[in-house]
């Protein structure tokens, strides 16, 4: 953990491949809607629209971002498994929080899409070889390679990285 909101638990660290780690990570792939869901158990309106720190979305983007990112990932994955290198498609994750359905769409929407869709990840990547993991897609915004065990790491932090920014901020408002 750090002191810096905008990281709370630090920058993502990528890690060389291992049993024991694939087993975390992955076990942070699987569980992670319900981490999330109970991170924002009994939050009222007013709460969820309160920035986790200055300058940051509302706990109600948060949400509807994790949902939007994953289901990224999940193509992502998918197009990594069936094509080769294949090419990736950004999106200006900004722009996509400031859409109305992030206003007006009620936060259980996306935690039932992550319910959904992290069942059906889990069960996509849960038993990839070791050589499966090492296949790659290209990210064209940062210009570079990204195995799929990259993407694995990268999203297992990004989910504990949000659900953290929701309990740091309960922590801190005493909620």
């Amino acid at each position: 953990m750090t002191n810096d909101p905008s990281y709370p638990i630090g920058k993502y660290e990528p890690q060389p491949f291992s049993q024991q780690q694939k087993e975390k990570w992955l076990a942070d792939i699987k569980f992670l809607p319900e981490e999330l869901e109970r991170s924002v158990l009994n939050l009222d309106a007013a709460q969820l629209q309160t920035p986790y720190r200055d300058g940051g979305w509302t706990v109600q983007q948060l949400i509807h971002h994790v949902a939007d990112s994953h289901m990224n990932a999940y193509i992502r994955f998918k197009l990594g498994l069936t094509e080769d290198n294949p090419t990736i498609k950004p999106y200006d994750e900004k722009k996509w929080a400031l859409l109305a359905d992030n206003e007006t769409v009620p936060i259980n929407v996306s935690l039932t899409i992550l319910h959904a869709l992290h069942q059906r990840m889990y069960a996509a990547i849960k038993d990839l070889t070791d050589a499966g993991w090492q296949r790659t897609v290209v990210h064209p915004e940062h210009n570079r390679q990204m195995s799929l065990w990259f993407l694995l790491g990268l999203y297992a932090w990004h989910g504990k990285h949000h659900t953290r920014h929701v309990t740091a901020l309960r922590e801190n408002k005493g909620w």
